[in-house]
């Protein structure tokens, strides 16, 4: 099915067809909570910075440029699986591609990130933000075609920002350590802030359904900042948005996985937000994740990435610590606490795969 096959505003009657292969990969089992031959892995920033693969077709072009190009994203969301043997690809991107796309004037600056020429804090503001089409990222489209067909038996998991993480960097302007600007129109417009994060959830959605329906077999929704709220601030601020974005994917039949650093607080309420797999940073172990989270969910994770920068003895030692928390768990998908970090070697984390897969396997 192709992102311009559904009626406009109908609701997709059946899943999306998934390659048999796809079906039985490790990654989607484990996604499903059913028995998996090995622990699945895949790591958050899998493709990108740390490799030097990438560095090299990034060469002259800017981030968002690379995002856009059909060609690149396919080769960059394929050199970690061919390097590191993981069990799933995530489509190369960016959290803010879909503000671009629907004319937000912003720039990735190498060494800050995301930043917003005109932020957004006014009733009148929010007017620059338009619904999102499948034509607007048609490129999108076009990428998952060429991955998918690469990737045989592979799954492709599709990403977006959360819109409270969205949020934040367009009312901030770029990235915040204190969130002031954010939560002061939070606690200060309720109603603003509500509708808001309620046009980002129709953009987040928009942006998941069209990779979902090129062929991504899974979807994570990234909330980076949202560690940065109270648990009662988020039931009533930021979950009705979230929960709007997993309800508009869930006729599709896809696994959702939401992850969110620094969330230990909040892992409960990101499961009830509508996620089947709640992704864990390194601060809270597996087995008190399950405890917080409930039953009927996966859990990912969630290996400090820093500990890749250890000896080999230290970083089975502290896998063991990781997967000595997961047994018993009802799913697990290894992955680490956050993204790969830039300067991270390589090999670490080709050891790390090949680790988890021999000690799991059986």
């Amino acid at each position: 099915m192709s992102a311009n096959d559904s009626p406009a505003g109908q609701q997709p009657t059946q899943t999306t067809t998934v390659n048999e292969a796809v079906k039985d990969s490790a990654f989607l089992k484990a996604c499903r909570r059913e028995p998996v031959p090995h622990t699945p892995v895949w790591f958050m920033r899998q493709a990108g910075r740390s490799l030097p693969e990438y560095r090299k077709v990034r060469e002259g072009t800017t981030m968002l440029d690379s995002c856009m190009r059909p060609d690149l994203v396919t080769e960059i969301t394929l050199q970690p699986v061919r390097r590191h043997n993981v069990d799933a690809a995530i489509y190369f991107s960016d959290i803010v591609v879909p503000l671009k796309a629907i004319g937000i004037d912003l720039d990735i600056k190498p060494g800050v990130g995301p930043v917003v020429e005109q932020p957004i804090r006014t009733r009148a503001d929010l007017e620059r933000l338009r619904k999102l089409t499948p034509e607007d990222v048609s490129y999108v489209t076009e990428a998952i075609g060429l991955l998918t067909r690469e990737l045989g038996p592979t799954p492709l998991i599709g990403f977006a920002g959360a819109p409270f993480t969205l949020a934040s960097y367009l009312v901030e302007g770029g990235p915040s350590r204190n969130h002031e600007h954010t939560k002061a129109l939070m606690y200060g417009d309720p109603q603003l802030w509500a509708d808001l994060l309620d046009r980002l959830s129709d953009i987040t959605a928009a942006f998941l359904k069209v990779q979902i329906e090129a062929g991504a077999s899974a979807v994570q929704l990234f909330d980076s900042w949202v560690g940065a709220l109270s648990p009662a601030d988020y039931l009533r601020a930021v979950m009705p948005a979230s929960k709007k974005v997993f309800d508009a994917v869930a006729p599709y039949g896809v696994p959702r996985i939401h992850f969110g650093v620094g969330t230990g607080e909040l892992l409960g309420l990101l499961g009830e937000a509508g996620a089947d797999v709640v992704g864990v940073d390194w601060r809270v172990p597996l087995d008190e994740a399950a405890r917080r989270v409930g039953p009927g969910k996966a859990l990912q994770g969630n290996l400090d990435p820093a500990v890749l920068f250890s000896t080999q003895d230290a970083v089975e030692a502290k896998t063991d610590e990781v997967l000595a928390a997961a047994n018993g768990l009802e799913g697990h998908i290894f992955n680490l606490g956050h993204g790969v970090l830039p300067t991270t070697e390589p090999d670490a984390l080709t050891r790390l795969v090949d680790y988890v897969h021999t000690r799991t396997s059986g």
